[in-house]
């Protein structure tokens, strides 16, 4: 099977490339190099160049406060929305299926109750979310043969997230304030991409949700667990003895440009009706990937 992965020097795209590879499949990797998803004539020249048997779309502007600078927004458009569509429509020529990584962000981000995936009552908070939304909207109105997949709170060993902010800030400061009213699960791109491999090997088509499992939390219990774990591997900065972390709600952190959803939380349970493997607990995840990375 030929797979052409977008977004390959990203967290996602890496590990899916790495995983297609272990698997035996031909990845063909391309970032804004190879294939500028907001021209439409590299798209259109790439894909069918490629001649893949599926896309994965993982590219896409990610950087959510950045969105809502006036001077971005409408490459923000071109990039989560009109380069999806863009693609979307190269498959549909094609007959090929398409995979989306979407977001948590479609949605209004209030109440407790986790986030089905099939549900549609959409209010995306910010510029990056209302543009994911678009990119979802173009894949399942132009395909039959599509997966839209929703993750949230992701990192991966190539790539910046919040676990390498939060040890860099530990070893240079003895306080750090962290949000403690934002609720969700963190997603480990090297086992999401295990997944998304398994998916893409079925006719399974549909939205999905998927994050690792072990439960919902803020980020300030995400970041309490990293220096715990950090702490027992040997690192002594990370301590309690000489690290304080304390817990802040998101009006008191402000600093935000654009509106975070509280909460974060996904219904999972469709990927097990549907006959695939749950993820690790995000704590496993987090213990392998802090021996991966370099402390």
């Amino acid at each position: 099977m030929k797979v052409l992965v977008t977004g390959v020097k990203g967290q996602l795209g890496h590990d899916v490339v790495n995983e297609l590879t272990k698997r035996n499949h031909e990845a063909v990797g391309v970032d804004i190099e190879e294939m500028d998803i907001t021209n439409p004539a590299s798209v259109n020249k790439v894909i069918p160049e490629t001649s893949p048997d599926a896309v994965i779309h993982c590219a896409a502007w990610t950087a959510v406060d950045a969105a809502e600078e006036k001077e971005n927004r409408q490459t923000v458009v071109k990039v989560n929305s009109e380069g999806t569509r863009t693609i979307a429509t190269v498959c549909k020529e094609l007959d090929i299926p398409m995979m989306y990584l979407s977001t948590d962000y479609v949605f209004d981000g209030q109440g407790s109750k986790p986030w089905k995936p099939d549900q549609t009552d959409y209010a995306p908070l910010n510029v990056y979310g209302e543009t994911k939304l678009a990119g979802e909207q173009a894949v399942s109105q132009i395909l039959d043969k599509y997966f839209i997949i929703r993750i949230a709170w992701v990192f991966g060993t190539h790539g910046n997230n919040f676990i390498k902010t939060m040890l860099r800030l530990g070893a240079n400061h003895d306080l750090l304030t962290v949000v403690d009213d934002q609720i969700g699960t963190p997603t480990y791109t090297y086992d999401l991409a295990r997944l998304l491999v398994d998916m893409i090997e079925t006719k399974q088509y549909g939205y999905y949700h998927a994050t690792n499992e072990g439960g919902y939390i803020s980020w300030y219990e995400f970041a309490c667990e990293i220096f715990r774990q950090a702490a027992a591997l040997g690192h002594s900065c990370y301590d309690t003895k000489h690290l304080t972390v304390k817990p802040v709600s998101t009006a008191e952190y402000g600093l935000s440009k654009a509106i975070r959803p509280f909460n974060s939380r996904l219904d999972k349970q469709k990927l097990t009706e549907k006959g695939f493997n749950p993820l690790p607990t995000w704590q496993d995840a987090l213990a392998r990937y802090l021996s991966e990375i370099e402390i």
